[in-house]
């Protein structure tokens, strides 16, 4: 925690950044982003199995990026990330959201974090999309800090789900989730929490012509639900902040992560992982199969 809070103090001392986006304490076992750009600060910000946040999403908000520009220069945004958020950081410069001279990268080593605020870290209550993660030390970063430590080992319920969905029927399954999205309120606190999601206007935000109907009713719902996942295929990093985000615990990973499964088999591709790769959908190859997955 000092070793953090010491280097994110130098940094803004030193006019390395302009801002740095973290994580502070907000009550028992819970954390809050939070926009540091005083060097007094710094003492605020924490780093534990609480910090739930992706902080990535903010880096394309205009906010944000009006705070690097300073005196007719731009400096330079820092961000605290563990290695899965950096994965979204690594996607959007892959997409041209974000340039990587552009942001000071403070990589955490990470073990996992809760489901939710409020729990006692543990196997039981580890959240599920950090039990198949294989980043635990970051990728990209410009230092790195924290504590190596083992991420508890337990079954990967959400691949045990996403197994059973497929032994359905094209019918039973369309109707699992034709209940599920009967459940959404279009609050679009997805859309709000996913960093991929950066789009100015939103396709459900235009009405001539209205692609997707606004209101929270069965078609409109799934139309929204499912364009949203194909919008993410082979983009999604599974940070899962949108199923989180979702006040009516719509299970969204289950849609994105197999969509990252099929974009993995079928053309060895995995979001967020290199800079240097381009996107899967900007990129062809000829010995991409043309096999339909279903």
């Amino acid at each position: 925690m000092e070793e953090l809070r010491k280097h994110a103090k130098e940094l803004l001392e030193n006019k390395t950044v302009a801002a740095i986006l973290a994580y502070v304490e907000a009550g028992p076992q819970r954390t809050k982003p939070a926009i540091i750009t005083k060097p007094e600060d710094v003492s605020k910000m924490v780093f534990n199995e609480y910090c739930l946040n992706n902080l990535a999403v903010y880096l394309t908000k205009a906010r944000i990026k009006n705070l690097a520009k300073q005196n007719g220069t731009v400096m330079k945004l820092g961000i605290v990330a563990k290695p899965c958020d950096i994965h979204a950081v690594v996607a959007l410069i892959q997409e041209s959201q974000l340039k990587r001279e552009d942001v000071y990268i403070i990589g955490m080593n990470c073990h996992g974090v809760v489901k939710d605020f409020g729990m006692e870290f543990s196997g039981e209550t580890l959240a599920s999309k950090c039990v198949p993660c294989e980043t635990h030390k970051p990728l990209y970063y410009d230092i790195v800090l924290g504590e190596e430590k083992q991420t508890p080992a337990v079954s990967d319920e959400v691949l045990a789900k996403m197994q059973a969905i497929e032994k359905m029927t094209y019918e039973e399954r369309f109707e699992y989730f034709k209940k599920e999205f009967d459940k959404c309120i279009k609050c679009y606190a997805c859309r709000a929490a996913c960093p991929l999601c950066y789009c100015q206007r939103c396709i459900t935000d235009k009405t001539i012509p209205r692609w997707i109907e606004s209101s929270p009713h069965s078609r409109g719902n799934f139309a929204w639900n499912v364009v949203r996942a194909f919008h993410l295929s082979g983009r999604c990093i599974g940070c899962g902040e949108c199923e989180r985000a979702c006040p009516m615990d719509i299970p969204l990973s289950l849609l994105n992560r197999r969509m990252t499964e099929t974009a993995k088999e079928a053309f060895a591709y995995v979001s967020g992982r290199s800079i240097e790769t381009p996107t899967l959908v900007g990129s062809y190859d000829v010995k991409d199969s043309d096999e339909l997955f279903m």
